[in-house]
């Protein structure tokens, strides 16, 4: 309850601000350049996150934006809805509830099919320094620092799995570069977890596993102004004894009609998953905003 509280009173003030300062979306950052929502909803691209700030407002304005993901894999159903503000192009705040529902594979875990866990969270980025565009003639790209906050629905059940805990921390560190004479992104962040499948599996193991540092990449093409080709590659823990825990990949498409819509069709491999085999699907975004 605390956690959607906090997510009820971020969306009240992001309307508020767009009712009493509305000239602030100024939306002066180029086309596509505030990225897509990446599974835990700060900007980037499905499964990395990027140092880029969420939206199209400038170091003098405000972006905000909402998104829902959709993937389907082998055996499970993802699905994840949240908002995020970019303030002034160098603070992020987002709030996204992911739901991971395990079909006919809920009955062969003895969990009942269907069954779903859901997971809350909470982040917050900030640009350290760089310009990931306006620095054409240096290499130093922008650096930014987040946190997010995890929560997942199920205490008891991620901890009977051999979880450790239902909620945790993860920190980051992303540095991200546009070679616009390229037409090229390349991106790289440091994630410090301890989460199980993201977190919707728990945190950590009860044997002892503690926080592992873990590394995300994305390089992406831009085509057209308003269609970009990516890749992305992540590294995740392996904490649960029942169940190894693989790297997941990511190709990707993302559609940007305008500065108010993005459309993100991909294909996503997270690998095993809780002893059903891999997993490999469609992945959709819809992510809309100002």
């Amino acid at each position: 309850m605390l956690i959607k509280s906090v997510a009820g009173a971020m969306v009240l003030c992001m309307l508020s601000t767009a009712a009493k300062a509305g000239d602030l979306f100024d939306r002066g950052k180029l086309l596509a350049t505030g990225g897509v929502t990446q599974v835990e909803g700060a900007a980037g691209a499905g499964l990395s996150t990027w140092s880029l700030i969420t939206g199209y407002g400038t170091d003098r304005g405000v972006g905000l934006n909402a998104h829902h993901s959709f993937a389907t894999f082998n055996d499970f159903t993802f699905n994840a809805t949240g908002v995020a503000t970019g303030l002034f192009d160098r603070v992020e705040l987002s709030y996204t509830h992911q739901w991971f529902d395990t079909r006919a594979a809920g009955a062969a875990l003895g969990l009942g099919e269907g069954f779903v866990f859901e997971q809350d969270i909470i982040g917050a980025k900030v640009r350290l320094l760089g310009d990931a565009v306006y620095t054409q003639d240096s290499w130093l790209p922008q650096i930014s620092a987040g946190v997010q906050y995890k929560n997942a629905s199920e205490d008891d059940l991620v901890r009977a799995l051999g979880a450790e805990d239902d909620d945790s921390f993860d920190y980051y560190i992303a540095a991200s570069k546009i070679l616009l004479e390229h037409s090229l992104l390349v991106s790289a962040t440091a994630r410090l977890t301890e989460a199980n499948q993201f977190g919707l599996l728990g945190f950590g193991s009860a044997t002892g596993s503690d926080y592992s540092l873990e590394f995300e990449g994305s390089l992406v093409a831009l085509l057209r102004r308003d269609l970009v080709l990516g890749f992305d590659y992540r590294s995740k823990p392996n904490n649960l004894a029942f169940a190894e825990e693989d790297d997941s990949i990511a190709l990707y498409a993302v559609y940007f009609p305008n500065k108010f819509a993005s459309l993100t069709v991909g294909y996503a491999d997270l690998g095993d998953i809780a002893l059903q085999g891999g997993q490999r699907g469609l992945y959709i975004s819809l992510q809309l905003g100002f």
